[in-house]
């Protein structure tokens, strides 16, 4: 029989994560299913500082801090693709790429994504130049011009965080002045790092493999003028903060959308289904900001308490308790760290091992074999083999290896699984190097029968290689959808690169945005990818 959840919340921003907290506060059984890493779009912001009660800290620190306060409640966490739901009987279905989960009562916070401007070139320099995450992408352009596209509070706000990298920035607004906050226009407009041009809209950018010149025009006078790249790189960037699309896709053969693709609420959250909520930037509304998301999430969670508990003396369900606190540490190994993973690796059911190739010509090595041994020392599940380059020509070749130093994962049968790891799995790639020990040492993540066919519908050899920096919120989703792949068929390799370690990779293709994914060494795209769009990419 499925468990049967009081609540499921769908997202993991700002309002999913409140909604959470109040949730587990009042003893719903309540699981959070998040796409990303917690925080939503405030973990690419570097600075917060608008929160009532917070003098400072940064979007990233305050979603973890969050998530932390949300499983101290007994909230559980599932990071998983939503594929469909079903709200039209008592008991609401999710349906994910790793299985169905039922639940009394649904929150839907899943948020919007940057919007695109649809100037001449955005598609074509996607990841090679222009960009939407500047925490993502912002090192890529260190030392270089960086045009940053709106005039609202997020492109005020990048703008800011790009002067760490760039050389210059320039901010380029439609609008006659900002429409965010005058403290952080005026910041905006003091700052030694940037300079201003409004009634001024980007027409097009060109290049080669990557951005070489951008086209503007004044939009007062019709006056257009060209800024070419100069300098040693001579290339540069554009960040793009215009506005979002909300993630209302899965949601609109079940619920009311408006114009704009948004779920309208009444004033405590409610969908016009019952038992369905919806909070945070998802919603049409005036200011989306992390105290309104946040006000959101508590509205809806409160409103969920009373309507799951009507709804379980209606049905005549009992309590089951609510479970235990996971514990999850924010660094890496610490004894935190250690807590939360030691019962994940006990549910290995088989041995499986890691086969590393150093290269002495790496700065790293050491620190790759130090990471390795200390995670080896946490289950005696997975059994660590250190080869150096050129020591076993044989075994690399089995491994298919060309980038060094890497490290392979062997099935229980000591076979080649086709996933490599080109890096230290730290940062956010940690989930990533779990999960596919987890899947190749089963039991392995639940995934249902049609995307398990699509995968074994491959027939010839495919190799992704995901390029990714260990900062990156969007990369995880994209190395565990094609290491998983990989373990469900022998014909696909994964591997993931971290950029920064290997800059040839970087340089070969040219790559200023992750993740960057390059299908059998030749075709390149970029952002996220869900596992359909990966099989589309193979050309399978």
């Amino acid at each position: 029989m499925k468990e049967l959840y009081d609540l499921i919340i769908i997202g993991s921003g700002s309002a999913g994560m409140a909604a959470g907290i109040y949730a587990g506060r009042s003893k719903l059984k309540t699981l959070v299913i998040e796409r990303d890493r917690p925080g939503g779009q405030i973990k690419i912001t570097s600075e917060v500082e608008n929160y009532p009660g917070i003098l400072h800290i940064s979007g990233e620190e305050l979603g973890r801090t969050m998530r932390k306060q949300a499983e101290s409640f007994g909230v559980k966490f599932l990071q998983a693709v939503v594929e469909s739901v079903d709200f039209t009987q008592e008991i609401k279905k999710v349906r994910t790429v790793d299985g169905e989960y039922e639940a009394l009562a649904v929150i839907i916070a899943t948020g919007a994504v940057p919007r695109k401007l649809g100037f001449v070139g955005e598609e074509e320099f996607r990841g090679r130049g222009i960009g939407y995450c500047a925490t993502c992408d912002g090192e890529f352009f260190t030392g270089m011009d960086v045009f940053v596209i709106g005039a609202g509070f997020a492109a005020a706000e990048e703008a800011i965080f790009l002067t760490r990298y760039a050389r210059k920035v320039t901010v380029i607004a439609r609008e006659p002045e900002f429409t965010c906050a005058k403290t952080i226009a005026e910041r905006v407009l003091s700052h030694p790092k940037i300079e201003v041009k409004f009634h001024t809209e980007l027409l097009e950018v060109g290049g080669d493999t990557v951005l070489r010149y951008a086209k503007f025009i004044d939009n007062r006078t019709g006056q257009t003028w060209r800024y070419d790249a100069a300098g040693q790189d001579r290339t540069f960037g554009v960040f793009v903060f215009v506005g979002y699309i909300p993630q209302s896709a899965e949601y609109a053969n079940q619920l009311r959308l408006d114009e704009r693709g948004y779920i309208p609420t009444d004033e405590n959250m409610r969908t016009n289904i019952d038992g369905v909520y919806a909070a945070g930037d998802i919603r049409p509304k005036e200011l989306r900001q992390l105290v309104t998301a946040v006000s959101d999430g508590a509205v809806a969670a409160t409103g969920a308490e009373k309507y799951v508990e009507q709804k379980k003396e209606r049905l005549g369900l009992s309590d089951e308790g609510t479970p235990a606190a996971a514990k999850q540490g924010a660094s890496f190994f610490d004894d935190a760290l250690r807590e939360q993973l030691i019962p994940i690796l006990k549910r290995f059911e088989s041995r499986i091992s890691l086969l590393a190739i150093l290269d002495e010509s790496s700065d790293w090595d050491g620190e790759l074999k130090a990471f390795l041994t200390d995670f080896a020392s946490l289950t005696d599940k997975v059994r660590v083999e250190f080869l150096h380059r050129g020591e076993d020509t044989a075994r690399e070749k089995e491994i298919n290896a060309a980038i060094f130093p890497t490290v392979a994962v062997l099935g229980p049968d000591g076979t080649y699984t086709g996933v490599q790891f080109h890096g230290i799995p730290g940062g956010h790639e940690i989930n990533s190097f779990i999960l596919a020990l987890y899947n190749a040492a089963g039991p392995g993540q639940a995934i249902g029968e049609d995307t398990l066919s699509k995968i074994r519908s491959v027939k010839k050899k495919v190799n992704y290689k995901i390029g990714v920096s260990l900062s990156c919120t969007l990369c995880p989703d994209v190395v565990a959808a094609s290491q998983l792949m990989a373990l469900k068929n022998p014909l696909i390799e994964a591997e993931m690169i971290d950029v920064a370690r290997f800059p040839d990779f970087k340089n070969r293709y040219s790559i200023m945005s992750v993740p960057a994914i390059v299908v059998n060494d030749d075709k390149l795209s970029f952002g996220r990818k869900s596992l359909e769009e990966l099989l589309e990419l193979s050309g399978a």
